[in-house]
């Protein structure tokens, strides 16, 4: 069967090989870019319907698809429509490796629509386990909790809050039998300011605490409060509105039980009461708290099922109403974290900003003060590179395109079009006349950096192509892919001049040495290899890091490598030994990128965690952090006199830095 994408369509399975809906007429594409077969719609919501489909690209592999059409009415509520879609796709790739948590592997722009693409989580939701098999025993209840409040630790420590635990919202794993949390679609981070419309409540009625509803401010006792609420609606088969009594302020669940002759322990009945507090202060206030309890040999949650206690002395501060954050590669090393980013249509994005320069914001840097912000991107600023001179900084992003930009005045000069998938990489020659950029399209593409005509299109990859550097004598192109292979090439004529081989992982960065024919690429093996590219030679594995390795770079001297990974470290290397020398530890996300200051001085890394960080290279002392990006930062460049630094965002911009200390 072939499947219309088409939102409105009552009747979108076809008979396969139709090429118009025979419902609706409208063109239907066997794959959805290129990749995807829709098989048939599981799903449909405020936003948009879902679909199951295969991956072509990986072994026919089931995924589910969320297709973005909101029946959200007026700008304002378009707006955060979008907003809310945006965040679901942030939140997966950030809570991803949670083997419980379903990941994202791609987010995109399709036919003017925005489409989500996650791991299919094969099994049934709790609800429909509860209609198969009836009400929930107590240790059936347990079991729920001691699975779950694991997973709700693990979003907390990230300052994420789900805002929706109900009982559809979790499915048991056919193939283990484990519980898995889907459905990030109104999560929150807890930085995040967030001024509910009149009207609007977020969250799921009888699941979502009051606080949660009055006024949008959330907790991790938020989701402690909603797990609490899915475990009395198992027990009982009633819905939750329905087991409170308002009259006395309590709730009722336990008589409820009674009436049908079940009694449940007074331990899990205490835990679940205080999970149950009308009053924040009063409930768990993380998930650690409740798993004590639960596993305490007496319990410790004594809560009268009556009247609520006085409220306690200090109230848990509600989240903050300012949101914060912040970048990634160096002028010769160019990376990306593994995850595509939103491609967001011009069709629903009338408030994106003109191409050209925003509002200068202000710094509280020691070091680097923000003297310009670059507008014009309509998705995610993949990667930044700067020129020789000083003149110009070249942008990619996943809205297929790359923008160069004049340094001085924050003008656009001229947008460069040709890739058909998001832009990863960028380098610029030492001449500052050619510029190099890579795909997911597979492709790597050779640019007159002035005319803005392809000299070059090169097509020996055959998966996306993560990462390309320069050397310095201008040389050569060295380029590597998610295909696990290296490639070196002629940068002036694009003639492929060797494979590295050797045990490559697939590729995410690579850096060249200055002055010394050495490249080092990290990939999502966890691993950094050093390579000969002169000669081809295979030279030693680089292991330390716990997670896929997203930025590489060089000291000026080429005998010291920094790397950054998914791990949220830093780590700098000895090149000639193999050995760690140190590792920094500061960022509380992902490090996306570094990059070396010219003097060797200074490392500077950007991170999911918003931030941009500033360290001795010498000593590893933190000297500085910035906080001006308002989304995770994914690359960084800097100019030849160190004077000068970009910085790319998923937020859709480039910062202009000036070095002031």
């Amino acid at each position: 069967m072939n499947c219309c994408l088409n939102p409105s369509c009552q009747q979108p399975l076809n008979p396969k090989g139709t090429k118009f809906c025979q419902s609706c007429g409208a063109k239907i594409e066997p794959l959805l870019r290129n990749r995807y077969r829709v098989v048939r719609p599981i799903g449909q919501g405020g936003f948009g319907k879902t679909y199951l489909a295969v991956d072509e690209d990986r072994l026919q592999t089931s995924c589910v698809i969320k297709q973005f059409s909101p029946q959200a009415q007026g700008t304002k509520s378009l707006e955060k429509a979008i907003a809310l879609f945006n965040q679901e796709a942030v939140r997966l790739h950030q809570l991803g490796e949670h083997p419980q948590i379903p990941t994202l592997l791609a987010y995109f722009e399709h036919d003017k629509r925005l489409y989500l693409v996650q791991q299919f989580i094969e099994g049934k939701n709790l609800f429909q386990e509860l209609q198969g098999q009836g009400a929930f025993g107590e240790d059936k209840i347990r079991e729920i909790l001691l699975d779950i409040l694991p997973i709700l630790k693990f979003i907390h420590s990230r300052q994420v809050i789900h805002r929706d635990i109900t009982p559809t919202n979790i499915i048991r794993r056919s193939i283990d039998g484990k519980l898995v949390l889907i459905d990030f679609g109104i999560a929150k981070q807890m930085t995040e300011s967030e001024t509910p419309q009149p009207g609007t409540r977020i969250g799921t009625e009888g699941y979502a605490p009051l606080e949660q509803l009055r006024n949008g401010q959330v907790y991790p006792a938020s989701d402690i409060y909603s797990l609490g609420a899915t475990c009395i609606f198992l027990m009982t088969q009633t819905k939750p509105d329905n087991l409170y009594n308002p009259l006395d302020g309590r709730w009722i669940w336990r008589e409820h039980l009674l009436k049908k002759g079940r009694v449940v322990s007074d331990r899990l009945s205490q835990v679940l009461d205080k999970m149950l507090q009308d009053l924040v202060s009063q409930r768990y206030q993380s998930a650690d708290e409740v798993l004590k309890d639960l596993n305490s040999p007496t319990s410790q949650a004594s809560v009268s099922p009556g009247i609520s206690k006085q409220p306690a002395k200090v109230t848990p501060p509600p989240i903050s109403k300012q949101p914060t954050s912040r970048p990634i590669a160096p002028n010769y090393s160019t990376s990306r974290p593994p995850l595509s980013q939103p491609p967001i249509s011009k069709r629903f994005t009338a408030a994106t900003p003109a191409s050209g320069l925003s509002a200068v914001s202000k710094s509280s840097s020691k070091y680097w003060r923000c003297v310009k912000t670059l507008v014009g991107h309509s998705s995610w600023v993949m990667c930044v590179a700067m020129g020789p001179f000083k003149q110009l900084v070249a942008s990619g992003s996943l809205d297929d395109t790359i923008k160069i930009w004049n340094l001085q005045t924050g003008e656009l000069r001229q947008t460069l079009t040709g890739h058909s998938k998001g832009v990863n990489a960028l380098a610029i020659d030492p001449d500052g006349k050619i510029i190099v950029s890579c795909s997911d399209d597979d492709r790597v593409k050779i640019w007159d950096i002035q005319t803005g005509k392809q000299l070059h299109t090169l097509t020996e990859h055959n998966r996306d192509v993560t990462s390309i550097a320069i050397s310095p004598d201008g040389q050569t192109l060295i380029s590597g892919s998610e295909d696990r292979t290296v490639k070196v090439w002629k940068l002036q004529t694009g003639a492929p001049v060797r494979t590295l081989l050797g045990p490559a992982g697939m590729i995410q960065s690579l850096a060249i040495a200055p002055n010394t024919p050495i490249v080092a690429t990290g990939g999502l093996d966890n691993q950094i290899k050093l390579w000969n590219y002169a000669t081809g030679e295979f030279l030693r594995t680089l292991n330390g890091h716990l997670n896929s390795v997203h930025s590489v770079a060089f000291t000026p001297d080429a005998k010291t490598l920094v790397s950054a990974s998914k791990d949220k470290t830093i780590k700098l290397w000895n090149v000639a030994k193999g050995q760690i020398i140190r590792t920094l530890a500061d960022h509380s996300g992902a490090v996306n990128s570094v990059i070396v200051t010219p003097d060797g001085q200074y490392i500077i890394s950007g991170s999911s965690d918003k931030t941009i960080k500033i360290w001795n290279l010498t000593t590893g002392e933190l000297l500085d952090t910035i906080e001006e990006h308002t989304n995770p930062v994914n690359s960084l460049a800097i100019s030849f006199d160190g004077l000068i630094m970009a910085s790319g965002s998923w937020d859709n911009t480039i910062k202009i830095w000036q070095r002031v200390g």
